[in-house]
C-alpha cells in the first residue's frame, strides 16, 4: 500500500511538472524548489498578466564577454567587445528581459608570472594593479556588467578546484606525461604538424619544446556528441565560417586529450590531492562562466541564469569556447550555452591590435578627447558585426561629424529652435496627420521593428542603421514641411503645430531607440525637449509608441550636444597671421549664377570627397558602359560601379588614385552593389575625364 501511495504521488509530481512545463512556468533543468500549487497558479497568471500589461517581456538572458588576460594595460579591441555587449544587455533590460551580465579577469598563467618576475613583484601584486585599471576603464565605458569575475578569487578557485575533483573521480581526468609544443602568449599547446613554419599557428611568435608531467582531459571521449549537438542547434556557433572552421579543421581530424595541469611554473590554482600541479589555464579559465553564477552550488543565481544565452568572443578564442567548454560541460552533465558568437578584430593599417606589437589605442585617451558616446557609436556603428573592422581616428571623427553633429545633434538644435521661435519653446498640440506627417510615423514604425530584427541576429550596427533612417528622414521631412513657411501664413498656425510637433516626437523617439547604445545622448535629448525621467527607465513597449511627448511641455533649449570636430591636421596647416596683421574684409554679395541652384557651406560639408587607389577594374558583363572598380579608402576596400567604360580601359585604372564621395548611400547598378561614386568632368562633346590629385596623396586624403 505505501509503495503504490509513493508511485501515486510520484505519477503526480510528474504531471505537475509536466503542466508547469507546458505553460512555460518550469525550465528545462528542474529546480529544487517546491512547484506551486493551484493558488500559486493563479498567483503566476496574475502577475504574467500584469507585466504583459505593461509590456515586459518574460525572460531572461546571460550574457558573458570573454575574461580578459591583465598581462597589460587593454586596448580599443577589448573596449569593442565589451562595449556590443554592453549595448546587447541593455537592450534586453530594456524590453524586459532579465538580464546578467558578466565580465571578468583571466589571470593565472606562466606569462603572468614571468611578467610580475620582470617587474620584480609578486604575481598577484602585478594583476591587482592592471584589474585595477580594467575596472576604471569599464566605468569610464560605463558598461553596465552586473559582476566582474576575477580567476583569483576565491569563490572562483574553491570551485574550479571542485570541479577539477570531481572530473577526476568519474575517470575524465587521468595523468600522463606531454611532450609537445607550448606558446606561451597564447597559453596553447602544439603538436608538430600543426605548426606554421615551426611557430605558433596563432599568432605566429615562437614556441618552446616542453616535457613535463601533466593530468589530461578525455576530450575524444565526447567529440562525437559535440559534433552531433552543433549538427543539431545550427545557432550554436555563429557566424557559420567559424562554425564551418570548428568542425572541419578541429572536429572531424579527431581530437587530442586536453592537457589540463602544469608544473612548470607555480601561479594557478592547486589541484587538492596532488598540489606540486596547477590547473592548467582553458579548464580554469573557461569554469569562470559558472562559478560566477555559484557553481557547483545550486544557488538561485545559477538556477536562474545557466545555460547561457550568448558566450561573445574574440574569433582567436572561439575554439577554446566551442570545443573545450561544451565539453567540460557535457562532462560535468550541465547543459550548453544557447550560442557562441566569434566576432571579428578591431585592425590599424598594420593589421591586429597587439598589446605585444605596441600597436594599440588607448581608448581612455579617445574618451577624454572626443567625449563617450562618439566613442561607443563608432565602435558600434562603423563594424558590421562577425566582420573585421579598421579603425582610423579619421573615420572616428568622420563618423562623428556626420551622423552624431551633422544629423541627430542638426536636427535637435534647429527643430528646438523653431519650436523656440514660432511656438514660445511649448509643444504644441498637432492638428490631423496629411500624408507627409504619415510617412514619419511610419519610418519611425518600421526603423522599431528594422532595429529589433537586427538586435535579434547580433546585427549592432544595422540597428543602429535603423535608427538613423528615422533620424534622415526627420531632417528631410523639415525641408519639406517648411515649418519657416508655414509660420507666414494666415491659416497656416494648425499645420505648423502639427509639424512642430512630429519634429519634437520623432526626437523624443530617436532618444528612446538610443538607450542600449549611447548612454549620455538620450538623457541630453529628453532633457531639452523638457521631459522629466530618464529614458532608460521608461517602459519600452508605451515609451517607443508614437505620440508620448506631452502637448504643452516647455522646452530647455541649450548648447548643440555634438559640436562637430575640427581636423586637427587643417587647422595646424593653416599659416597663423600675426594679431597686428588680422583684418576683417567685407566680402560684398555675389551675384546669383542662371540655373545653378545655390547651396550653403554647411551643404557641402556633408559631402565627404576622399582620394581613393584603384587596386582592381574589369568590365561589368552585357554592359557597355560599366566598369567595376575595386577601390581602397579610408583604410578599408569598396566596390565602386561606374558608367565610364566607354572612356578608360580597365587597365589604365589600376594603381591610379582618383576622387570618390566616401559617404554617399550604397546602390546597385545590373545587381553590383556600389559604394560610393567617383568624379569626373565631361564637356558639351562627350568627353570625359576623371577628377585625380595632381600627385600621388595617400588613399584616404580628403579634398577640401
Amino acid at each position: 500500500m505505501l509503495g503504490k501511495r509513493c508511485r501515486f504521488r510520484q505519477q503526480l509530481s510528474f504531471c505537475r511538472v509536466s503542466f508547469w512545463r507546458r505553460i512555460g512556468v518550469v525550465p528545462r533543468r528542474l529546480t529544487s524548489r517546491p512547484l506551486p500549487g493551484i493558488r500559486g497558479f493563479f498567483i503566476l497568471i496574475f502577475r504574467k498578466s500584469k507585466r504583459s500589461q505593461r509590456g515586459i517581456r518574460m525572460g531572461k538572458f546571460y550574457l558573458t564577454t570573454p575574461i580578459y588576460y591583465p598581462s597589460d594595460n587593454l586596448h580599443i579591441g577589448h573596449a569593442y567587445t565589451t562595449v556590443v555587449a554592453d549595448a546587447l544587455a541593455r537592450y534586453h533590460r530594456q524590453i524586459g528581459d532579465e538580464v546578467w551580465f558578466l565580465t571578468g579577469t583571466d589571470e593565472h598563467g606562466q606569462k603572468i608570472q614571468r611578467r610580475a618576475e620582470a617587474a620584480g613583484v609578486t604575481p598577484q601584486a602585478y594583476v591587482d594593479g592592471i584589474v585595477a585599471n580594467i575596472k576604471q576603464l569599464w566605468q569610464l565605458f560605463q558598461i553596465s556588467n552586473d559582476d566582474f569575475i576575477r580567476t583569483t578569487e576565491e569563490r572562483h578557485e574553491r570551485a574550479v578546484q571542485q570541479i577539477f575533483d570531481r572530473l577526476y573521480q568519474q575517470g575524465d581526468i587521468y595523468k600522463s606525461e606531454y611532450q609537445g609544443w607550448y606558446c606561451t602568449p597564447c597559453e596553447a599547446f602544439w603538436l608538430e604538424r600543426q605548426l606554421q613554419d615551426g611557430k605558433c599557428p596563432d599568432c605566429g611568435r615562437e614556441v618552446e619544446l616542453v616535457k613535463e608531467e601533466s593530468y589530461f582531459f578525455r576530450m575524444s571521449k565526447y567529440a562525437d556528441r559535440l559534433i552531433r549537438h552543433i549538427e543539431e542547434h545550427p545557432e550554436f556557433i555563429q557566424p557559420v565560417s567559424r562554425k564551418n572552421e570548428m568542425v572541419n579543421n578541429f572536429l572531424k581530424p579527431g581530437l587530442e586529450d586536453l592537457c589540463v595541469s602544469r608544473t612548470t611554473f607555480s601561479w594557478g590554482i592547486p589541484i587538492t590531492f596532488d598540489p606540486k600541479h596547477v590547473i592548467y589555464v582553458w579548464l580554469d579559465a573557461l569554469s569562470n562562466y559558472i562559478t560566477a553564477l555559484g557553481y557547483p552550488e545550486e544557488t538561485e543565481l545559477f538556477r536562474k541564469f545557466w545555460p547561457a544565452e550568448l558566450h561573445l568572443v574574440g574569433k582567436e578564442i572561439v575554439r577554446f569556447h566551442t570545443i573545450y567548454w561544451p565539453i567540460i560541460l557535457m562532462a560535468l552533465g550541465l547543459p550548453l550555452p544557447k550560442q557562441v558568437f566569434g566576432h571579428g578584430w578591431l585592425v590599424l593599417e598594420g593589421g591586429k591590435m597587439s598589446k605585444s606589437k605596441g600597436n594599440v589605442i588607448d581608448p581612455a585617451v579617445l574618451i577624454a578627447k572626443y567625449g563617450l558616446d562618439p566613442i561607443r557609436y563608432y565602435l558600434l556603428r562603423e563594424i558590421p558585426f562577425g566582420s573585421d573592422g579598421s579603425y582610423t581616428e579619421e573615420a572616428l571623427i568622420l563618423r562623428t561629424n556626420q551622423d552624431l553633429a551633422n544629423d541627430l545633434g542638426n536636427l535637435l538644435h534647429r527643430s528646438l529652435s523653431m519650436i523656440e521661435k514660432f511656438n514660445g519653446g511649448v509643444i504644441p498640440t498637432p492638428g490631423a496627420y496629411q500624408e507627409l506627417d504619415q510617412q514619419v510615423i511610419d519610418q519611425a514604425r518600421q526603423s522599431i521593428r528594422e532595429m529589433s530584427e537586427a538586435m535579434a541576429k547580433l546585427e549592432v550596427n544595422n540597428a543602429l542603421i535603423a535608427i538613423f533612417k528615422l533620424v534622415s528622414r526627420a531632417n528631410k521631412y523639415i525641408d519639406e514641411a517648411a515649418p519657416w513657411a508655414l509660420a507666414k501664413q494666415p491659416d497656416g498656425r494648425e499645420r505648423l503645430h502639427t509639424v512642430l510637433y512630429t519634429m519634437a516626437e520623432t526626437l523624443r523617439l530617436s532618444a528612446v531607440l538610443l538607450v542600449p547604445f549611447l548612454v549620455e545622448t538620450p538623457g541630453k535629448i529628453w532633457n531639452q525637449l523638457g521631459v522629466d525621467g530618464i529614458p532608460a527607465e521608461q517602459d519600452y513597449q508605451s515609451a517607443s509608441q508614437w505620440g508620448g511627448l506631452q502637448p504643452g511641455t516647455v522646452t530647455r533649449k541649450g548648447n548643440p550636444i555634438f559640436p562637430r570636430i575640427e581636423d586637427e591636421k587643417k587647422e595646424a596647416s593653416k599659416p597663423e597671421t600675426p594679431k597686428e596683421e588680422k583684418t576683417v574684409t567685407a566680402t560684398p554679395p555675389q551675384p546669383e549664377q542662371p540655373g545653378i541652384e545655390q547651396i550653403t557651406i554647411e551643404d557641402f560639408a556633408r559631402i565627404d570627397l576622399r582620394v581613393a587607389k584603384v587596386l582592381e577594374a574589369e568590365r561589368v558583363e552585357k554592359s557597355d558602359k560599366l566598369l567595376r572598380l575595386k577601390v581602397k579608402v579610408l583604410g578599408a576596400e569598396r566596390q565602386i560601379v561606374a558608367g565610364i567604360a566607354q572612356h578608360y580601359q580597365p587597365e589604365q585604372l589600376v594603381g591610379k588614385e582618383i576622387v570618390v564621395v566616401a559617404n554617399l548611400k550604397p546602390a546597385k547598378l545590373r545587381g553590383l552593389l556600389s559604394e560610393g561614386m567617383l568624379l569626373a568632368a565631361s564637356n558639351e562633346d562627350g568627353k570625359l575625364a576623371l577628377v585625380r590629385p595632381e600627385a600621388e596623396i595617400g588613399a584616404g586624403a580628403k579634398v577640401r
